[in-house]
């Protein structure tokens, strides 16, 4: 992209993300990217926040302002959804419900994204059910129904779309468990965990026939 400057990774355990922030303004960076499990605790650091980002709950982008504001953003829904339309350029978003597990920062983003592009339901899923609950009170949308985890296969009958926004499956954490029998092969299997790029999921997925998208074209966009 031509861009004149480099971009760095830097691993700050949540307990120094305050202290980080405000070293990295004062260092002359232009801004940094957060990544779980940091994007909620970002919000109340962030001097501003973009409409998306107060929508979504959670803020996956810190600009350093000239005059020392921090300014928060969400790019999470757009990567998401450029991403599926680049990697399956026939996806109808409004075509059938949609599997949605997990209920952190990135879900909050996937949610808002698919209701905004007319997905007709969210089934919405979660290892601790209260706070897909949260979520679910939080975005006030009746299309979005929480489901018992582990997600049943009659849970995945009629979907067109099932998206882990976990980490369940990254390297280093546990496997995602998930019974996809009862998902119809014309269904889209999205992972937006980018290590590994194939994750046990979307093994399983291709393994039975579903077309399957990975998180790498979420996290450029």
């Amino acid at each position: 992209y031509g861009i004149d400057g480099c971009y760095m990774p830097l691993p700050v355990e949540p307990e120094n993300f305050q202290a980080a922030l405000i070293s990295l303004r004062n260092l002359g960076f232009s801004g940094v990217n957060v990544t779980i499990p940091q994007k909620e605790m970002a919000m109340p650091e962030c001097d501003e926040l973009s409409d998306r980002a107060r929508r979504i709950g959670a803020v996956n982008t810190v600009t350093f302002a000239k005059d020392g504001r921090l300014l928060g953003d969400n790019t999470d829904g757009f990567g998401f959804l450029e991403n599926l339309r680049q990697e399956a350029p026939d996806i109808a978003f409004a075509s059938g419900p949609a599997v949605v597990l997990g209920a952190g920062g990135a879900c909050r983003a996937v949610l808002v994204a698919l209701l905004d592009e007319g997905c007709p339901e969210i089934r919405l899923a979660n290892r601790t059910r209260k706070r897909a609950e949260d979520v679910a009170a939080e975005i006030k949308d009746p299309r979005i129904k929480v489901i018992d985890w582990p997600v049943a296969p009659e849970a995945l009958e009629d979907a067109s779309l099932v998206v882990n926004t976990t980490s369940l499956g990254m390297v280093g954490q546990p496997k995602l468990e998930i019974d996809l029998s009862g998902l119809p092969q014309t269904a889209l299997v999205t992972d937006i965990v980018y290590a590994p790029l194939m994750t046990d999921l979307l093994v399983q997925a291709k393994a039975r026939g579903n077309p399957i998208v990975d998180g790498l074209g979420m996290l450029l966009h």
